[in-house]
């Protein structure tokens, strides 16, 4: 985390990240491509999510979710920012000479050596069956079907760690602190994430959200009633209604969304702890 001199008002609560650990390379052509920006809007070019658009160009780096070259030892020849999540990713290359690139792990440095196998030693990087890792270890990018890739703890600084193995089952605690099952022999990677300050970022001014393609969030209470449950009142006004709604008249906060009868609420073994 490196924090701005106070040159002007928009450094002066400014945070940014280090970069310093990485290693000063061009992306891998081959790993990489444009893909057009879609600003929210669905395929009929209506607004689906809102507050997105604009902001900078950005290369597509192809990550390998899966690291399913099974036993075969690759190393990693370097470090580098990725524009489309808050994690650094790694280039890999495997003894037969294909290069990926991975998530990269805290402690991840160029020439470590990392592979997937059953037999791979505990250390950082290397990908094993979940059934493989002893209790108490942090994971990353763990699989929820097996061979279909990890899709939980793939953000800067996250993991879960191995609570318990019980029959096909591994618990794992989620960064929720939510401990759910999951199939023993899904693959995960060993450590936590990188770019761990990433949550302590300030942007420190509107344009810096800009560049990055969000754009501005307007009131509800600012809005006319014809455009929001909470518009409407000569100045500022509380909102006049029980609970907080979306512009289309939901809860806004506080209120379950996950579906009661969840075909996977069979894995969560406890929910998470409200703080």
């Amino acid at each position: 985390m490196k924090i701005l001199r106070p040159t002007t008002p928009g450094q002066r609560q400014r945070t940014i990240t280090d970069y310093s650990s990485l290693s000063n390379a061009k992306p891998e052509k081959s790993l990489t491509f444009g893909r057009k920006k879609r600003m929210g809007r669905s395929a009929a070019g209506r607004i689906t999510t809102r507050h997105k658009g604009g902001g900078n160009k950005k290369l597509y780096r192809i990550i390998d979710f899966k690291q399913n070259k099974m036993d075969i030892p690759a190393k990693v020849v370097s470090l580098e920012y990725d524009p489309n999540r808050s994690s650094f990713i790694a280039l890999i290359v495997y003894h037969d000479g294909e290069k990926r690139y991975v998530l990269a792990t805290k402690d991840m440095k160029v020439g470590n050596a990392v592979i997937t196998s059953e037999n791979a030693p505990l250390s950082d990087g290397n990908r094993l069956p979940l059934i493989k890792i002893p209790v108490g270890f942090f994971v990353h990018n763990v699989e929820l079907q097996p061979g279909k890739g990890g899709q939980i703890a793939r953000t800067a600084g996250s993991s879960v760690k191995v609570m318990a193995h019980e029959g096909k089952y591994t618990h794992v605690q989620m960064p929720s602190s939510e401990v759910r099952k999951v199939l023993s022999s899904c693959l995960a990677t060993i450590g936590t994430l990188s770019n761990v300050e990433h949550n302590l970022i300030n942007y420190g001014k509107a344009g810096a959200s800009r560049w990055r393609g969000i754009r501005p969030t307007v009131r509800g209470s600012a809005m006319n009633p014809v455009d929001h449950p909470h518009g409407g009142g000569e100045g500022a006004q509380p909102i006049g209604l029980p609970y907080p709604k979306t512009p289309w008249g939901k809860h806004a906060l506080g209120k379950k969304t996950r579906k009661k009868k969840h075909p996977t609420n069979k894995f969560i073994v406890s929910r998470r702890v409200k703080k």
